[in-house]
């Protein structure tokens, strides 16, 4: 059988740049449980277009010494950067977009547009991935959101960035918590009163767009259920969105990694 030359880009738990000769499943397995290195929860990884290049990775070095085992088993990895990778891949060469679970159950989304209403005075809950990784809470439209995270001129910033949206009513449970100061918190790692505090702070200074809530996003606590519309890797000048399907489809399409997610 003929082996595939693949570029991976892993985003959670770590950044690297991976020449491999595994399909996207086996990719996901051997990260999760196959490899003596493997890492015990979720794995976000991207497939990138087999044509692009850059300068700062030595891909073609690498891919010329991609060879499998000598019994015919596929190289699993050869790492080929792991330090400042998404700045430096173009976004329009990522293909797709994959999510693992600590099974190694694996899920591809594929590009799409953005297409949800701006809804005014909502306050989101952010979760950073890669390269920064902090929870942050925000009224920042989805897409508004990657443009101020990769805006130079804000202090916490980086030229590209993957995140995601949580899909938290704040309003709803700060109202239940009211009534109930026992609830637990929507999102791990959280105290219902820090999140009521920052959420009371941005809603009282109308200059004030962002509040960090926690340096650690806690992707590996965080249920892939939890993911409101999808993924969204963003620049200053570009953007490129993967959608979250429905549950029921997901759950059709792949049952395994449903009931896992």
């Amino acid at each position: 059988m003929e082996l595939t030359n693949r570029l991976y880009a892993i985003f959670h738990p770590n950044d690297a740049l991976v020449a491999s000769q595994l399909t996207p499943e086996q990719f996901a397995k051997h990260y999760t449980s196959g490899s003596s290195q493997h890492y015990p929860g979720k794995v976000i990884f991207a497939e990138i277009d087999n044509s692009f290049r850059n300068p700062y990775f030595r891909i073609e070095e690498v891919f010329a010494n991609l060879r499998p085992h000598e019994d015919g088993r596929p190289k699993a990895t050869k790492f080929i950067a792991t330090y400042r990778v998404l700045e430096h891949i173009d976004i329009s060469a990522i293909r797709m977009l994959y999510l693992a679970t600590q099974e190694g159950h694996c899920f591809g989304l594929e590009p799409g547009e953005y297409e949800n209403p701006y809804e005014e005075g909502f306050v989101r809950i952010y979760a950073e991935i890669a390269p920064m990784g902090m929870l942050v809470l925000s009224d920042y439209d989805f897409r508004d959101f990657g443009a101020y995270i990769t805006n130079p001129e804000n202090y916490k910033s980086a030229p590209k960035q993957l995140y995601t949206q949580l899909d938290v009513n704040i309003v709803e449970f700060l109202e239940e918590f009211e009534h109930n100061p026992f609830m637990e918190s929507p999102v791990k790692n959280i105290h219902p009163s820090s999140l009521r505090d920052a959420f009371n702070e941005v809603r009282r200074y109308p200059d004030k767009h962002t509040k960090g809530l926690c340096v650690d996003s806690s992707l590996d606590e965080i249920s892939y259920k939890l993911i409101r519309h999808g993924f969204m890797f963003a620049s200053q000048s570009e953007s490129r969105f993967f959608p979250m399907p429905p549950l029921t489809e997901i759950e059709k399409r792949h049952f395994k990694f449903w009931r896992s997610m």
